[in-house]
């Protein structure tokens, strides 16, 4: 395939995009949880927003745009050359120029799968209503699987309003999307079918298998891949999550689904054909 310059040219910038974004994305996936933990220490002490946190490494102000970017263990505030996606990573060897700790591989992942996802949608779609719909939900499929691996919890504000926002988008036109009669039905059998497993290994082993955030999110998949992408989804995921908690052997301890549930939904996603969404 033959790209014209115009074409490359946006592109390269998706993928810049994308490496950008996906330094805003760590900062994310690394302050969202512990916003939500906040939020709801105060909530449930009934003490109003002048509550002081029982976590104490958060300072009074903490959310996304503050305080700046720092090295989470000595708290050294990073310049804007520490803060480059990827280049950063290399050059300091990934270590914290301020106390020397090994910082984690998941920072440059992230910017990495970050702009690649932004390739692979303006490379199908390019740039356009569809590119834009379908950007937000790989996006958010990357962040709710970081969160899940680090936290073991899907958080409604994520899983609830990407199955909301899959099911207005499904009624915008020309956006290469499923029905709003497939996505509708996709909710339902998204959560009904995990539900139903769940129950089955619950009432044979004791243990639960999966959470119920873990409904919500193959029920938003549904909303905005349709019904007929779940099985193959949730097939493809239990297959992965058993290789790996094999591989771990992990025993006992629970292994979070959401991202394998995700990685299928990326296929589903990139390759609907692999899935027999069709």
């Amino acid at each position: 395939m033959t790209w014209s310059t115009d074409q490359q040219f946006l592109l390269f910038l998706a993928v810049v995009a994308g490496l950008l974004f996906g330094s805003f994305l760590n900062v994310v996936v690394y302050r969202w949880p512990r916003m939500l933990m906040r939020q709801w220490e105060l909530e449930t002490q009934g003490t109003g927003a002048s509550a002081k946190s029982t976590v104490p490494e958060l300072p009074a102000r903490y959310d996304l745009a503050f305080p700046g970017s720092h090295c989470p263990l000595c708290f050294h505030p990073l310049r804007w050359y520490e803060n480059v996606p990827l280049l950063s990573f290399l050059l300091q060897r990934g270590r914290c120029r301020g106390c020397n700790t090994c910082i984690s591989w998941q920072y440059p992942l992230v910017e990495f799968l970050t702009a690649l996802l932004f390739f692979m949608v303006v490379y199908r779609w390019g740039a356009g209503v569809a590119a834009l719909c379908w950007g937000v939900f790989v996006l958010a499929l990357l962040v709710l699987a970081v969160v899940d691996a680090q936290t073991q919890f899907l958080p409604d504000q994520g899983t609830l309003s990407l199955l909301w926002l899959g099911l207005m988008v499904a009624l915008i036109k020309g956006t290469d999307r499923v029905s709003i009669h497939d996505a509708v039905i996709g909710v339902m059998v998204g959560y009904l079918m995990p539900w139903c497993v769940a129950k089955v290994f619950l009432m044979f082993t004791g243990r639960e298998g999966m959470g119920y955030g873990d409904f919500k999110l193959l029920a938003a998949m549904g909303a905005w891949l349709g019904w007929m992408a779940l099985p193959g989804i949730f097939f493809l995921a239990s297959v992965l999550g058993s290789v790996v908690g094999l591989c771990m052997r992990t025993g006992t301890r629970p292994i979070p689904f959401g991202p394998f549930l995700c990685v299928g939904a990326m296929v589903a996603w990139w390759m609907p054909e692999a899935l027999l969404m069709h």
